[in-house]
């Protein structure tokens, strides 16, 4: 005896593996992530257009606006690709997304697995960006503003000591330097003084001429690094938890991804079999 073909389930064509929760949920994470990414490149343009063209060109490589425009340009690409690959249910974008978040996750972690087992050399490379910090000291206001709130942060100045700021050609010790500032250091290496109303600019006033015991009277001697490597070893915790807030959302990117685009490919498969089918009168 013939089957009796089977009535077509009503609800057949609307069932979705495609959940809408996963779906905004990373749409709208990525959307954060975007206009955030469009502020910083705002910012970081805006910065970068309101400096002198001699002085960006001096210090390229330690300029903290082109860092900012790099890194707002690179999530804003990023974030885009999650934005309109959630959207548009695009496995490709979808795809692109997620291999460029766990390729950024995956060179923090190496990051900061290298800079722990090779911590000389990454002591020695920062030592490098200080040096050359201290030599475009004057060239960059923004540099010089980064470096006077680290210098009165951590009450250091220099990298290994106060007499590093020769380095600068405005502080510079040598006989032929006209230079007013010669053989000085910044105020921000300054010793503070208790209810001070006005701050004295010129408090570093040739205090590379001294030696270490004159000098401690009125400026810190001890260079940067050393401190910077101290509040390292002593807020371990704090950095732990910064590098897991920023792991976090990664991660949680990277999986939402993968899930949605399980998902996508579960809901082609089903269409598929659904269009195989639906000529088929027994079905």
């Amino acid at each position: 005896m013939a089957r009796r073909p089977r009535a077509p389930a009503a609800s057949g064509d609307e069932f979705s593996f495609v959940s809408p929760l996963v779906k905004y949920l990373l749409f709208f994470f990525n959307m954060l992530f975007w206009v955030i990414s469009m502020v910083m490149v705002a910012v970081g343009v805006y910065a970068r257009l309101m400096k002198h063209a001699e002085a960006a060109l001096a210090c390229l490589a330690v300029d903290p606006a082109i860092l900012l425009i790099v890194v707002g340009v690179l999530m804003f690409l990023l974030t885009f690709c999650g934005c309109i690959g959630s959207l548009r249910e695009n496995i490709c974008l979808l795809q692109t997304f997620s291999l460029c978040l766990t390729a950024v996750f995956l060179l923090q972690l190496a990051a900061g697995i290298l800079g722990f087992v090779f911590s000389d050399k990454a002591r020695g490379k920062v030592s490098e960006i200080i040096n050359n910090a201290i030599v475009h000291y004057r060239d960059d206001l923004d540099l010089q503003n980064l470096i006077d709130f680290g210098q009165k942060k951590f009450s250091c100045c220099g990298g290994i000591s106060y007499k590093d700021w020769s380095q600068n050609m405005y502080f510079n010790c040598s006989e032929d330097n006209p230079s007013r500032e010669r053989c000085s250091v910044p105020y921000s290496c300054c010793l503070p003084t208790p209810d001070q109303a006005v701050i004295n600019t010129m408090c570093g006033q040739g205090m590379q001429a001294f030696d270490y015991l004159e000098a401690s009277k009125v400026i810190y001697t001890n260079g940067c690094i050393d401190k910077l490597v101290n509040w390292i070893h002593s807020n371990l915790f704090l950095l732990g938890g910064v590098a897991l807030g920023l792991a976090i959302p990664q991660l949680v990117g990277i999986l939402l991804s993968q899930i949605l685009v399980n998902q996508i490919k579960d809901q082609i498969k089903l269409q598929l079999y659904n269009q195989q089918h639906r000529a088929d009168p027994w079905y």
